[in-house]
């Protein structure tokens, strides 16, 4: 039991630790941050069919340390201008987003990396989908950093709404794993397996996509089989790369 005990303190520990290294003194302040195109979203006038892209960013200051900050992003075929969906915290009225920033843009000096990007037919059959998981999002009025409902819970919202999208959302998005009360139990956000969480609080996933991760105090950490790595708070990953998914069509 000690053994097991000391194993556990090091796998949550130390990466809070080695994150807090990386992002504990932020170059910029919320005015001066870039929030400057990232050059990820290819360029509507140019580029006419369908595109759906899932983007996610270190959390601004001292939220970067735990957390990530995700945001959707949606064109159909033929339309010359994208649409940007996120839930953010602050600002009164709702929490839900559209069109808040820069598409593709630096999330207050955080580059963003891709979770999804669909291209063509499979874009295109999805974002009516989409656009009804956001609207049925059912905390726009509500933000609480931790343990949820925030960013991440939205997503997590749409993801299961969508299960094609297959989305592996990283171990460092904290509210991720936000369920109410009253329905400790459901899909994994993936689509692919179960969850059982506490408010986001205390939980187990067992998926495909998400592998084995449990939940403490918020902090995810777990294995994944399907990618072998180390599912890790703070960090996210450790072991082989897991890109974006995408797809050029059907």
């Amino acid at each position: 039991m000690k053994w097991f005990l000391l194993i556990l303190a090091a796998w949550i520990v130390v990466p809070v630790v080695v994150s807090y290294v990386r992002y504990s003194a932020p170059e910029y302040s919320w005015s001066t941050a870039p929030r400057h195109s990232s050059g990820l979203a290819p360029n509507p006038e140019v580029h006419r069919d369908a595109v759906v892209q899932i983007y996610n960013a270190r959390a601004f200051s001292w939220r970067g340390i735990f957390a990530t900050h995700p945001w959707i992003v949606v064109k159909k075929s033929g339309a010359e201008a994208y649409k940007r969906y996120e839930v953010v915290g602050w600002g009164s009225g709702t929490k839900l987003r559209t069109d808040y920033a820069t598409v593709d843009g630096l999330w207050y000096g955080s580059t963003p990396s891709l979770l999804v990007d669909l291209r063509g037919s499979k874009a295109d059959a999805l974002i009516e989908r989409i656009e009804a998981a956001v609207a049925s999002y059912p905390y726009k009025a509500s933000y609480r950093t931790w343990p949820g409902p925030n960013s991440n819970t939205f997503l997590a919202h749409v993801a299961r709404e969508v299960p094609e999208l297959s989305l592996d959302i990283p171990a460092s998005a904290i509210g991720k794993d936000y369920r109410p009360w009253y329905q400790p139990v459901g899909r994994a956000p993936s689509g692919t397996g179960v969850q059982i969480s506490i408010l986001g609080v205390v939980g187990v996933t067992i998926a495909t996509e998400e592998g084995v991760e449990f939940n403490l105090l918020g902090l995810a950490f777990g294995v994944d089989f399907l990618r072998p790595a180390l599912r890790l708070p703070a960090i996210g990953r450790l072991g082989m790369a897991e890109g974006a998914a995408e797809s050029t069509g059907l």
